[in-house]
């Protein structure tokens, strides 16, 4: 018997009929378990298969997880049902006496009826699939998910990128204190870190995704950048996106292109997702992304469909760059980690004494990506073993559980610093900035005298000395993001915008005019 043969003797035989028939055969065996590595995912369900061909890039480069899970189509269940089934029907022939006797023909069921079976949104006893992903998460009750495949408590599938061996509940003393001399004391140890502060963040940057599902909380934006090129900034995003997968983005010109790339890239099973490489000095500043750093589900109409989609917003988002600032409401969504070589060529370091020489490419090899995982792992272990306490007097606006629960496993091992930049992110908070230099010269002309919009824009007005045009406000009147002096219109909507909003100790209200038929607007400056 031929190895073909043997496999459809194990396949389980799959009896089907009339159209209806067939529909209720197939939608019941698809419920009992007929095929393997099928799941449901907001009612439809997928199926999980190995990626052919993957290749290892290196730190700035796509590096997708090794499997995937595709919704089934009509032609994909009939793909997979000729593969596990022996779906069959019955015929009838005439035997050498002339009689009629039954036959079995191995059939596929028609597109129509294929469709019909996938048309459900219910399949009791399928297994929910909340996610997939390339590395080892803690669960709710502080176990550790580190068995490749799905896991029933969780609905994750864990489709590891690197092979690791079985890390320990309890690591010992001396496994917890080779992760930290291994993390602190190689792996991290060479960046051109601008503060303690930069390091710390980042250590908790690498160990959200493993935290995630177990503090329950959202995550903020992780921003990368360096005073130079050259500094390690992508060999940092690297880190977290080759242990959990990564999908490098171009940073778009406008919201709306932001917004169809975001929408696109949850279809991809990665962890991180990466703009790469910002042009100097760019300003992160974008109502879409401030939206998606605040937001546990991302909705978005499907790219070339008409209905709309929604994801579970489970991604590390960060950006990298040299001297990026951040605006509007991004400055307090943002964590940043700062290099500063202090050198012309940073890439003409003698690394001779390094802790790792050539980081950049010992991170690409999977067995250097198991190491820096497996000390990860133990770190989070030993925390959790020891009641994974928490930094109680941390406060991060919507980000506050994770704030506590990285503040409080980055003190358990001594690493100090955490969050103690955010002045530096205010001071890189370009939006706050131009508020702030143009009430500060509002103030010096009007003091506290309630203005119209159109009073006020008039004052902007270049005057004539001369042959020269001088600017009365020295360029600090604030414009649109396209850089241009708002109409009476606009700006009163900008301002009404800013009612009450604080910059620096400067604030604007808003308040009706005496006569009650328009706007009017004063600045009020408080010392301290």
């Amino acid at each position: 018997m031929t190895d073909v043969d043997q496999h459809d003797r194990r396949r389980p035989r799959v009896k089907v009929g009339t159209g209806p028939e067939t529909i209720r055969t197939l939608k019941r065996e698809l419920t009992e378990g007929l095929l393997p590595d099928t799941y449901v995912s907001d009612g439809a369900l997928t199926h999980m298969e190995t990626v052919s061909g993957g290749l290892a890039g290196a730190a700035d480069e796509d590096s997708p997880l090794p499997v995937a899970a595709s919704p089934l189509n009509p032609a994909g269940l009939a793909g997979l049902l000729a593969q596990h089934a022996h779906v069959y029907r019955t015929k009838y022939r005439k035997n050498a006496g002339g009689e009629m006797e039954p036959y079995d023909e191995e059939c596929t069921p028609p597109r129509e009826v294929l469709s019909a079976v996938l048309a459900g949104k219910t399949w009791p006893g399928v297994p929910a699939l909340r996610a997939i992903i390339g590395a080892p998460v803690l669960r709710r009750d502080g176990t550790l998910l580190q068995i490749p495949g799905y896991d029933p408590t969780t609905g994750l599938y864990l489709a590891s990128k690197v092979d690791l061996p079985p890390v320990p509940d309890r690591p010992s003393p001396q496994q917890v204190a080779e992760a930290r001399t291994f993390l602190l004391g190689r792996f991290l140890r060479d960046f051109p870190w601008a503060s303690a502060a930069d390091r710390a963040n980042y250590v908790a940057l690498l160990a959200t995704p493993i935290l995630r599902h177990f503090t329950r909380s959202l995550t903020p934006f992780g921003m990368i950048d360096a005073t130079m090129p050259a500094s390690g900034k992508s060999i940092l995003t690297g880190g977290p996106g080759m242990l959990y997968g990564q999908k490098i983005l171009t940073w778009p010109d406008e919201d709306g292109e932001l917004r169809k790339s975001i929408t696109a890239v949850f279809a991809e099973q990665v962890g991180v997702v990466i703009w790469d490489n910002l042009a100097e000095g760019t300003v992160i500043d974008s109502a879409v992304l401030a939206q998606l750093i605040t937001q546990r589900e991302w909705s978005d109409r499907q790219l070339g469909a008409s209905r709309n989609i929604a994801s579970v917003n489970d991604r590390l988002w960060m950006a990298t760059g040299n001297n990026l600032q951040v605006g509007g409401d991004m400055a307090s969504r943002t964590v940043r980690v700062h290099l500063d070589p202090n050198m012309p060529h940073p890439e003409a370091r003698d690394q001779s004494g390094f802790g790792i020489p050539h980081l950049d490419q010992w991170i690409t090899s999977p067995a250097h990506q198991m190491t820096v995982l497996w000390h990860l792992l133990v770190m989070v272990l030993d925390w959790t073993r020891h009641g994974a306490p928490r930094a109680a007097g941390l406060s991060m606006r919507q980000f506050t559980p994770w704030a506590q629960a990285l503040g409080g496993f980055l003190a358990h091992h001594g690493i100090g610093g955490f969050l103690t930049n955010i002045a530096d992110v205010r001071e890189v908070d370009e939006d706050a900035t131009r508020w702030r230099g143009f009430l500060s010269a509002w103030h010096e002309r009007h003091g506290a005298s309630p203005v119209t919009a159109a009073e006020l824009r008039r004052s902007a007005e270049p005057v004539h000395l001369g042959t020269d045009l001088h600017d009365p406000w020295d360029g600090l009147f604030i414009t649109t993001k396209s850089g241009r002096l708002p109409n009476a219109i606009v700006l009163g909507r900008m301002l009404t915008g800013q009612n009450g909003r604080w910059r620096g100790n400067y604030v604007i209200r808003a308040e009706t005019s005496e006569r009650g038929d328009r706007s009017v607007f004063r600045v009020e400056h408080h010392d301290g």
